[in-house]
Parts: structure tokens; sequence; C-alpha cells
């Protein structure tokens, strides 16, 4: 690696420092469903959503409460020395994508099908502790 590409690369690396992200794949609850309780939690102190999180009573906070505390320690993994108190960790974005479906046949009335789909989601949390 040459000397300009070194010193790039160790410059990323540092503004980097302050990101952590986790990320969850193939969780069994629709898309729809989770962006619901992700939006509650977009851009909020980290302690705040894991409170909001838990007092929430839908299915998808138990998930993405784990995964925040999941990227959580991922960026005390990183910020070896440094507290949580003091740097102001903040869920930066949540990323709630789509996943592969499981495709069921339900029976109906005279002989005929309907198809079941059953999705499945994707989800990218990065926490952000730059101030």
């Amino acid at each position: 690696m040459g000397a300009r590409k070194k010193l790039r690369a160790d410059k990323i690396k540092e503004e980097n420092k302050s990101i952590a992200f986790a990320k969850l794949n193939n969780s069994p609850i629709s898309p729809r469903k989770m962006r619901l309780v992700a939006d509650l939690v977009r851009g909020v102190e980290v302690n705040k959503a894991l409170n909001i999180l838990q007092h929430n009573a839908k299915d998808a906070s138990l998930s993405l409460s784990k995964l925040l505390r999941s990227a959580i320690a991922n960026w005390e993994a990183k910020n070896e020395g440094k507290s949580i108190e003091d740097e102001k960790l903040v869920v930066k974005s949540i990323e709630v994508g789509s996943a592969g479906m499981l495709k069921r046949i339900q029976t109906a009335p005279q002989g005929r099908a309907y198809r079941v789909r059953k999705r499945s989601n994707h989800v990218t949390i990065v926490v952000d502790g730059s101030k």
C-alpha cells in the first residue's frame, strides 16, 4: 500500500470509529410491521430508544431491542476505554428491507386454493457516537 493510500485509509478508519452497526437477517416479522417500530426509535438517544422498545407491546420491539444492544456492544468493542454515558450515542439510522417470502397454500371454497405469503425482513441499525 502506498503512503497516500495508507494515510487516506487511516483517516477513514478514524472517522468511522464513532460509528457501529448491527444487522439482523431473515427476521420472521413482516417488513411493514417492523418499520412501524423502527420509526419510533430512529434518531433517538440509545438509552431512551431501549426504554421505548422495552415498553412497546409489539413483537418486533423485542428483536429490535436485541439488535440495538448488539450495536451498542459493537460500539463499545470499537471504542475501548470510552463509556456510553460520556459519549452521546444516537440511533443514526435503521433500515428495514424485505427478505425472502415463504409461499404457502390455504384451502378455499369450491376446490380452489389461496396463496399465503409469509414475509420476512432484514434490519440494519447504525449507532453514532460523534458529538
